[in-house]
């Protein structure tokens, strides 16, 4: 969810194969349903009033936007980017998530998901977007490196539940 007179813009795109029109778009708290249904597709069950809590939280943060990618008013993707500041080195965008419902891979939704992120942290003034893959999801590897990222390094990811 974006706030800002800069983020209130849709953009409508013909998809890559030409067979589907894109519509991308703020992430709004009705779409809360069907992102909780893309992020437990992705592997983070999620429920619609967890997601819309979220959205609803993420909208008054000047430094956090979702865009979501609707084919006939039906949302098949989103994307939450954030800025991220770091001690040790500059602050940049990363990706908090991307997801593209499995029916809809490969059509072009990611790719202007991605385009959308990319702006956004243009405009905040960004020089980078930093964005994590689990390591078995090889083929959103190629995916991004497509799309013009570089594997930096490897990481092992640690949890403490508190």
């Amino acid at each position: 969810m974006v706030t800002g007179k800069e983020q209130r813009h849709v953009t409508v795109v013909q998809s890559e194969n030409n067979r589907s029109e894109f519509t991308v778009r703020p992430a709004m708290a009705e779409d809360a349903e069907e992102i909780a249904r893309l992020a437990t597709e992705l592997g983070y069950p999620s429920s619609a009033q967890e997601v819309e809590a979220r959205l609803k939280s993420l909208v008054k943060d000047p430094e956090h936007a979702a865009f979501v990618a609707a084919k006939a008013g039906r949302v098949i993707g989103w994307v939450h980017v954030f800025v991220k500041h770091l001690l040790e080195s500059d602050e940049e965008a990363e990706i908090g998530g991307l997801v593209v419902d499995a029916r809809h891979q490969g059509s072009g939704a990611g790719h202007l998901l991605m385009q959308h992120a990319e702006q956004w942290a243009r405009a905040k003034g960004l020089r980078s977007v930093y964005l994590r893959s689990n390591v078995i999801r090889k083929d959103a590897h190629a995916f991004y490196q497509k799309s013009g990222y570089q594997v930096v390094k490897t990481q092992f990811a640690l949890r403490k539940i508190l």
